[in-house]
């Protein structure tokens, strides 16, 4: 069945190029364009599409405002932002992800790039994830961090018979890092843990999200504002240091290198790994020369298989406990769903829960 668009945009230049890329494709069709938000609420108020492409600054209403009207309303819609690379631009796309965008791509800066392959294939490829998954996927119901008491969750079946041991462990081990892997619906999914774990928690936190340079340190900066820990894009060359969480910044592989007492993190311009730069399976890879007794490895929504290969190779070297985020609180249960089905999962847990599962195995000072 061919996918309806919504197509918003207050440069009549920037929607004519976006019908024509979609329009190219014929699994999808632009069934109605927008000027701005005000047009496009009015339009979602009497029509359903399968996706909506939106621009963030435009007159009357913004895509912010568009976002946070379609929440006000309980109206549900898979919107895809179209950022600006500009400093402003990224602090307005982590709000957009915050209010329930599903994902962004970055604007071209000009025609010749508005008009060449890069752009395209960004927007197609965002277009074919969201468009794959149902809004039954409650994009808008990924809540921020409760306080109140939790419900326990079971696995489903088939993934609870790939959990590869038992919950009850003794673990002596203080030693520890987390290292968490995550994509689309990560930054929401992100404001759903990190803000609550502990100020002493006993460990440092290394983040992979995928995101292209320029949106990881305005990303950094929003979970630090929500956070007892200390947030921040991780540097080159600084100490990993307990207490901390460091997000790789975009456009970099981040490592772990071990140099004397301490551990450093260490940014590389590599080739991107199947597309990722970073790429989760670099930085647990590079886990397996580190002097940790255990790495705690955290896998959340996102599309693809990164992470798995490179806990797997971990695992031959390090002891591992690996907690995955079940299916029904996932934006996108791509990378959970790879690594439970390798049988590398220690514990699966609904996102209300990982910050309290990795509390629970890294402990507090």
């Amino acid at each position: 069945m061919v996918k309806n668009i919504l197509v918003v945009d207050d440069s009549a230049l920037m929607r004519r190029i976006i019908c024509d890329i979609i329009n190219t494709d014929n699994r999808f069709k632009v069934a109605d364009i927008a000027k701005n938000g005000a047009e496009a609420f009015e339009l979602l108020l009497d029509h359903k599409y399968d996706v909506v492409i939106c621009d963030i600054n435009m007159p009357k209403m913004t895509g912010l405002e568009l976002l946070e009207r379609l929440q006000k309303y309980r109206i549900k819609a898979k919107v895809i932002m179209v950022s600006t690379l500009a400093k402003e631009g990224a602090k307005e796309t982590i709000l957009a992800l915050e209010l329930g965008a599903f994902d962004f791509v970055t604007k071209p800066e000009n025609f010749i790039e508005a008009k060449g392959n890069d752009f395209k294939q960004r927007l197609m490829n965002t277009l074919e994830v969201a468009a794959m998954f149902t809004i039954d996927k409650k994009l808008n119901e990924v809540i921020r961090p409760s306080f109140r008491s939790l419900k326990s969750s079971e696995p489903t079946t088939q993934v609870q018979s790939n959990v590869k041991k038992s919950l009850t462990r003794i673990n002596t081990a203080s030693n520890k890092i987390v290292a968490l892997a995550c994509s689309t619906g990560g930054p929401k999914s992100l404001q759903s843990v990190i803000p609550l774990l502990p100020k002493d928690l006993n460990s440092a936190v290394l983040i992979v999200q995928h995101m292209p340079a320029g949106f990881t340190n305005s990303l950094a900066q929003r979970l630090d504002e929500m956070s007892k820990v200390k947030v921040k894009e991780a540097t080159e060359g600084e100490v990993v240091t307990i207490g901390c969480v460091y997000i790789a910044p975009g456009g970099f592989h981040m490592r772990v290198v071990k140099e004397g007492a301490n551990h450093k993190i260490k940014l590389t311009k590599e080739e991107p790994i199947g597309g990722l730069r970073p790429c989760a399976n670099i930085l647990y890879e590079s886990l397996t020369e580190s002097s940790y007794d255990e790495i705690v490895c955290v896998v959340l929504t996102g599309m693809g298989a990164d992470g798995t290969n490179g806990i797997k190779k971990l695992s031959n070297s390090k002891p591992v406990y690996v907690i995955a985020q079940d299916e029904k609180t996932c934006v996108v249960y791509g990378m959970p769903k790879t690594i439970a089905e390798a049988g590398l999962v220690d514990e699966v847990v609904p996102l209300d829960q990982v910050s309290q599962t990795i509390t629970k195995n890294v402990g507090v000072r």
